[in-house]
């Protein structure tokens, strides 16, 4: 069982009850160590006094904010007592629509659990409201030593608490980026096949069907160097749509996306059914099978198939790859 990384009380109105915050996601990113070109030896990082040039233990380690020519230390404990009940508590200010939230806000989640099975009427009371009434709460608490803006949400059988920029950590686009273009005005065509090609491109989110095919590929490398195979070069990125064939394209990737609908309909099983008989029959029923697995489970038979480009191939590449 995972171990809760902050404890308090969480309260909205006059109600409040004692939670726990545990972390909801983990990142499966390959970690490298440091070592020395030509030698197996670690390279390490030290904590050093940059006068002396001695390490400096980290019981000696403190908080010092630079003013001028000298530093005005913080010890840990002076921080707890200038906010003892901010650290411990998470009031809920106010409730909003989660649509209002622009998505640029969210940074990290988390799941909330009562402290104990003695508050489970509250905790499920806010859960039920939260869904019932299709808002999110608004929050702030100290943690560690910060102070966060937060969203308390109902996900499912639990609630979340999702960290939020502030407004001022949110960058000025227009500042951020000095090229950025001004609008440009679209024909009616042009945005009508534009539609039909978001249109032909929609789908269900299942997130499961998503996975780390870069994690797949370095470990691909790491085991071609190990045992010094060779390993395929990935795709190159597309090029870059003329605007001159701009309508072209668009219409062009609406033809290409309705006719794998039309496959995935079994239009295109049927096709084939009447030009080659039992061979078309062995090849739609190898179709039909590959259609009921996920992304993660096509790439996995594709990576046994040695099927080359398989990295950057979506479902459907797949699935006409496999079956081939």
């Amino acid at each position: 069982m995972a171990r809760a990384i902050w404890s308090g009380a969480l309260s909205f109105g006059l109600v409040a009850m004692p939670v726990q915050l545990f972390t909801a996601t983990r990142s499966h990113t390959i970690r490298f160590n440091q070592i020395q070109r030509g030698t197996a030896d670690r390279v390490r990082n030290k904590r050093v006094n940059e006068r002396t040039g001695d390490e400096v233990p980290m019981e000696e380690v403190v908080k010092g904010f630079e003013m001028g020519d000298e530093y005005v230390v913080v010890e840990p404990n002076e921080l707890d007592e200038i906010a003892p009940g901010r650290s411990k508590g998470l009031e809920i200010s106010g409730f909003v629509g989660l649509d209002e939230l622009d998505p640029i806000y969210f940074d990290r989640s988390y799941y909330l659990a009562p402290k104990g099975p003695e508050y489970a009427k509250v905790y499920s009371l806010l859960l039920d409201a939260l869904v019932e009434s299709h808002k999110v709460g608004i929050a702030t608490f100290v943690m560690r030593n910060r102070e966060y803006l937060v969203a308390v949400r109902a996900e499912e059988e639990v609630l979340t608490l999702h960290t939020l920029h502030w407004a001022d950590e949110v960058r000025d686009p227009r500042r951020e980026i000095g090229d950025l273009p001004e609008r440009v005005d679209i024909s009616t065509k042009e945005l009508r096949t534009a539609v039909q090609l978001v249109e032909a491109l929609s789908m269900e989110w299942h997130p499961e069907e998503f996975h780390d095919t870069y994690q797949e590929r370095v470990l691909e490398l790491v085991e071609a160097k190990r045992t010094g195979a060779t390993i395929e070069k990935g795709a190159p990125p597309p090029r870059s749509t003329n605007v001159i064939d701009l309508m072209d394209a668009l219409q062009a990737s609406v033809d290409s996306a309705q006719g794998r609908r039309g496959e995935r309909g079994g239009e295109g099983g049927a096709k084939r059914g009447r030009a080659g008989g039992k061979r078309a029959g062995g090849a739609a029923k190898r179709r039909n099978e590959l259609d009921g697995l996920s992304k993660s489970e096509l790439y996995e038979r594709a990576s046994r198939a040695t099927i080359p480009g398989r990295s950057s191939m979506n479902r459907e590449e797949l699935i006409r790859a496999l079956s081939a």
